[in-house]
């Protein structure tokens, strides 16, 4: 069954968000001149607010971006060099991604999570050149991180970087002037900037125009449903185009202060909310690390109007002390209900239309009008396909089309679609019709209306982030005392799911659930760490006719003990 768009309740976003054929070729569909667009249309008017330190307007997003685009260029960086981008969410993140951008040059944003493993996987995987890091944020020492994914860098003494480990991987700049005790490393913002004084602007400006729509803007990983993480490949006019269409959904504009603690290495954060606040003109606030009450604070003083993100965060809000004191009653939208003054929260959440997407679609690719309330037969639905996508539901079994109403395969295409994945045949990746297979499940109704009904694979979504059960396994194999270890998502209300494990221990083996989960801190990100784990025998599993581990019954097993009061190391 395919489902087009330009259906009728859609029709306003459509005329809105498809571009003319003039359009498909400006410039501002570039990251270059997207920021001068911006720039000048805006000016001193505040993109980012951080809480704590500088704010960026979008005339020095555009004047700062460039300044080190010209540095860029002086070493060497230029079309399709791939760019590591592992800094946290603020100023520095928007500058150092427009600069590589602007020349051309693949953006890999890297998750501030990860750790040694995961961060050598995804250096190595795609082949980032260059990589723009904080020397250590919070709790994370990065420049440490990096010695352990690859333990060559602590005695080079050579310039470019030459390592087996990471064999593309020249030269690691460090953002800040401060924390450069490796002789590896080399200087980031303020050296780059006096590179580039040597670059003329008509040298930049000659690059800038040769970058095309069609070019390559950012690889976006993601955990995989059955492996190692994916990168997503976009394009500069995917990126832009989308990020205006999706605003169509909601009213935001240049005096809405929008606050979302996503993460900007996710398509979440990158595309729904820097992107499209730049497409609004509005301001963005971004803080170090989520705190409720620090948080609350940040939303009475800078007057936030819009607040988005994973339900968790505002029932966290709403749970703190200092909620009842903070006046946030210039917050007029959003999806972080609880934190809603009184008048303008959904009388029932689950009657407001949710998006349905993934990174290989840039976010969502069906969606409806996200401040508006749904009629009862639409409970939990998921809107209608976004302007441009097209939609096949089939049998994951047969491939045959599954019949109308019928529960199916969601399969999609569209201009938002990636081209591609990183190091992985189209063949591999799209039908022969040119169809991104989902994974995940769900249904239209006469109206084209989505209804979700789950993943087909076994992909935990926990808190907005995928997890793949079968990385926190190997990362519990790993441990002497582990012979086995199963791991499934369980459900939680706030955070979808929480990551649970079940490990048999070898013979004569003891290890506490607590002591395991602290040496997994090393291994794995925050956010991958099991919240339960439960020790059992091997023969207490439970199985199929055909010998492997019955899954689905495994997660019924430990929601029912988890429901019981039996936590694990939670």
């Amino acid at each position: 069954m395919e489902r087009a768009s330009g259906l009728s309740e859609n029709d306003r976003v459509a005329e809105a968000a498809v571009p003319s054929t003039s359009e498909s070729t400006s410039p501002a569909l570039t990251a270059g001149g997207f920021a001068r667009e911006r720039a000048a249309r805006f000016g001193d008017a505040p993109l980012v607010v951080h809480d704590g330190g500088p704010s960026l307007s979008y005339r020095e997003a555009d004047a700062r971006s460039r300044e080190i685009a010209r540095g860029l260029l002086a070493s060497g960086v230029g079309k399709g060099t791939r760019v590591g981008v592992l800094l946290e969410n603020g100023p520095d993140w928007v500058v150092a991604w427009l600069a590589a951008a602007r020349v051309g040059a693949l953006v890999v944003p890297i998750n501030t999570f990860y750790q040694a493993r995961e961060l050598a996987f995804t250096l190595r995987h795609a082949d980032v050149a260059l990589l723009l890091t904080r020397a250590r944020f919070l709790n994370h020492d990065y420049l440490a991180r990096l010695e352990r994914a690859a333990p060559e860098l602590a005695a080079s003494r050579s310039k470019p970087l030459l390592l087996d480990a990471l064999p593309f991987l020249r030269e690691v700049r460090v953002w800040e002037s401060e924390g450069r005790e490796r002789a590896w490393t080399s200087g980031g913002a303020a050296e780059l900037a006096a590179l580039g004084a040597r670059v003329p602007e008509s040298v930049l400006a000659a690059a800038e125009r040769e970058v095309t729509p069609a070019d390559t803007m950012v690889a976006i990983y993601s955990s995989g449903s059955s492996g190692d993480p994916k990168g997503a490949l976009h394009t500069h006019g995917a990126v832009l185009r989308h990020a205006a269409m999706l605003n169509a959904y909601r009213e935001m504009g240049p005096g809405d202060r929008l606050y979302s603690p996503m993460p900007f290495f996710w398509v979440g954060g990158f595309v729904f909310s820097l992107l499209c606040t730049m497409q609004a003109g509005a301001r963005l606030l971004t803080e170090d690390s989520f705190e409720p009450g620090r948080t609350l604070a940040l939303l009475e003083r800078e007057r936030a109007t819009i607040v988005a993100g994973w339900p968790h965060y505002g029932a966290a809000l709403a749970a703190h002390p200092d909620f009842a004191k903070r006046d946030l009653s210039a917050i007029r939208s959003g999806n972080l209900y609880a934190v809603l003054p009184p008048g303008r929260r959904p009388a029932d959440p689950a009657l407001r239309a949710a998006g349905l997407g993934m990174t290989e679609t840039l976010g969502p690719h069906t969606m409806a009008n996200l401040d508006e309330d749904l009629p009862e037969r639409l409970r939990s639905s998921f809107g209608r396909p976004v302007p441009g996508a097209e939609h096949k539901l089939i049998d994951p079994l047969t491939g045959r089309p599954s019949a109308p109403g019928e529960i199916g395969e969601i399969c999609v295409r569209g201009p938002f679609l990636m081209h591609g994945l990183v190091k992985r045949e189209r063949a591999e990746t799209f039908d022969p019709d040119g169809y991104y297979h989902t994974g995940d499940s769900g249904f239209f109704d006469a109206d084209g209306h989505l209804f979700f009904r789950g993943r087909l694979g076994e992909l935990i979504k926990t808190g907005g982030a995928n997890v793949t059960p079968r990385e926190v396994e190997l990362a519990l194999e790993a441990q002497p005392e582990i012979a086995a270890a199963h791991v499934v998502g369980v459900a939680h209300a706030e955070r979808g799911e929480h990551v649970a494990a079940v490990i048999v221990l070898r013979d004569g083996a003891a290890l506490a659930p607590t002591a395991l989960r602290e040496r997994l801190r090393a291994e794995l990100a925050a956010y991958k760490l099991p919240r339960h784990i439960f020790v059992s025998l091997a023969r207490a599993l439970p199985m199929t006719a055909s010998g492997k581990l019955d899954r689905r019954a495994l997660r019924a097993e430990l929601e029912r003990r988890i429901a019981a009061g039996e936590s694990g190391s939670a």
